[in-house]
């Protein structure tokens, strides 16, 4: 699993209060994609089971370290939701729980993983609370989200929360010209597209990713300009969601361009793009387009079973009565 240079001061702190006994038995750590919150937690993990931790490190030789390194130690739990699903139920929780209340099988720690705690239903949250409240002697929660907000109020006060902020910026485009040889522009973009996680703008920088984006800008402006559907085979694919983020921040940095904020745009390595919508479009069309699009993104992750290609067909047609007004009349 990578390390990243951004994680070590999170990591010096949460281990220096476990060494001086004033560690939380529950850590929910909020972050980014793309943060390596998972690499962090594997870090706690591996000093925490670790029988012999030499200062902020764990000893990578002993009993414990061994099985770590090999994915085996019976200690250590992961829950999340079985592959091909999205929730986390109450029996998997119940499931782990029940062993913490035994003697741990390697006599040191025993540590619950939980990679995204969004995962968890009501009735799972709530089953963990019980744990969390009362949690047996050594044991140790560490709890990844997104958004903790969407927690329940209940669970997130039963938690230490860590914030897991994104490095500057600066830092993170010379850590991405170590890793690839993206150019100035493309890296910032990737970055500030990426709302700042540098391992999620590097991914976004791999050619296969880079060029869906650019697909998506080259065929944006004749789209606007002329039939808007023109867009769609561009659209239509399985990271729709992904590619609908990309207009949206399009038109927003076409915004900023307006009132002067070009400097703060995203897009740097498409100015050109963001100059001509900020032409081509008054604020209140923007605005207007922008809120649709983050409608139609919103139904697209979270609708049940959604039709994509008719939701992105509607949208493109409901796009088009916003930019031609006109024209929609005529053809009515």
């Amino acid at each position: 699993m990578n390390w990243y240079p951004w994680l070590n001061n999170s990591y010096r702190q949460i281990i220096s209060q476990h060494q001086a006994q004033r560690a939380h038995h529950a850590l929910l750590i909020q972050a980014l994609p793309g943060m390596g919150d998972d690499a962090l937690v594997w870090g706690i993990g591996r000093w925490l089971m670790c029988r012999q931790p030499d200062g902020l490190k764990s000893c990578g030789s002993c009993h414990a370290c061994q099985l770590m390194q090999a994915g085996t130690h019976p200690d250590w739990y992961r829950l999340e939701a079985e592959k091909g699903k999205s929730a986390l139920g109450i029996d998997a929780v119940r499931s782990v729980t029940e062993k913490l209340y035994h003697h741990s099988q390697q006599g040191g720690a025993k540590v619950v993983w939980l990679p995204d705690a969004g995962q968890l239903t009501e009735a799972a949250a709530n089953a963990l609370l019980k744990t969390l409240e009362e949690p047996p002697q050594n044991t140790w929660f560490l709890l990844s989200c997104h958004e903790p907000s969407r927690l329940l109020a209940t669970l997130r006060s039963r938690c230490l929360q860590w914030h897991l902020a994104p490095p500057d910026e600066m830092q993170s485009l010379n850590w991405l010209q170590k890793q690839c040889a993206a150019g100035l522009n493309e890296r910032t973009a990737a970055l500030r597209l990426s709302s700042g996680a540098p391992a999620a703008a590097l991914m976004l920088l791999e050619e296969k990713n880079w060029q869906q984006r650019q697909l998506v800008c080259q065929a944006l402006p004749a789209a606007i300009q002329g039939d808007l559907l023109s867009l769609l085979p561009a659209l239509n694919h399985d990271d729709a969601a992904r590619r609908i983020g990309w207009i949206c921040s399009l038109l927003v940095d076409a915004v900023k361009w307006q009132q002067g904020g070009g400097a703060w745009i995203s897009n740097v390595d498409c100015q050109a793009l963001v100059m001509q919508i900020a032409s081509l479009l008054p604020a209140t069309a923007i605005d207007a387009s922008l809120r649709q699009w983050l409608t139609c993104r919103d139904r697209l992750l979270n609708v049940v079973a959604v039709n994509r290609e008719l939701l992105l067909t509607d949208q493109l047609l409901s796009w088009e009565a916003i930019l031609h007004p006109h024209a929609t009349d005529l053809t009515g």
